[in-house]
């Protein structure tokens, strides 16, 4: 108890966001809507040719009745970062029947954080550069201190954020900043995140 009560207190003092200094590990989720398969959502991470971190977002989710679709969600985007900077963000997505899809580079970028979640949120932020839309979106950002977070790896240390948006959700970080959970409420379904292995 007293080893988990010390993660925890150090937890605080750890900044939410994954450092762009080296390549990060891979962010594999699969997705349950009231407990049952709905899909997937991956971040993963290469070094490009000229050094920079290409970052490509994919979610897959998906639910439907016997052959029937009833519903579809995907959203593909790719963010380049260089020596720290957002230098690129392009995203398409189809949400149901509605296509969006942007592309912008350098100072056409506004100087918000993006809404992929991955690199984490500073609580008192009021807006974000959402990824689906393109453009700012007013936010809340709580953070909701830190707490032991069920993985498949078992329980570890983490930081519990709410961003709430166009819709409220609950993420989690560890304790070196890595995105390890995700939940919301959607058109009155249960939405969660679970972290696979890379």
């Amino acid at each position: 108890m007293k080893q988990l009560l010390t993660s925890l207190a150090l937890l605080a003092l750890v900044p939410v966001g994954v450092a762009l200094a080296d390549t990060p590990d891979d962010i594999l989720f699969d997705v349950y809507r009231n407990g049952s398969p709905f899909g997937e959502h991956t971040v993963r991470f290469q070094e490009t040719e000229n050094g920079a971190l290409q970052v490509d977002v994919d979610v897959e989710l998906w639910a439907g009745l016997g052959p029937i679709t009833l519903f579809r969600y995907r959203h593909d985007s790719r963010e380049v970062w260089d020596d720290g900077e957002l230098v690129s963000v392009t995203a398409d997505t189809f949400n149901d029947g509605t296509e969006m899809d942007f592309s912008l580079e350098g100072d056409a970028i506004p100087p918000l954080t993006l809404s992929s979640h991955w690199r984490g949120y500073q609580a008192g932020l009021d807006q974000v550069f959402n990824t689906e839309t393109g453009e700012p979106m007013d936010v809340v950002i709580e953070d909701l201190g830190e707490e032991m977070f069920e993985t498949p790896d078992g329980p570890v240390p983490a930081r519990h954020l709410r961003i709430i948006g166009t819709l409220t959700a609950d993420l989690w970080y560890d304790e070196n900043g890595r995105w390890i959970g995700c939940a919301f409420e959607a058109r009155g379904q249960e939405i969660r995140y679970v972290l696979r292995d890379s």
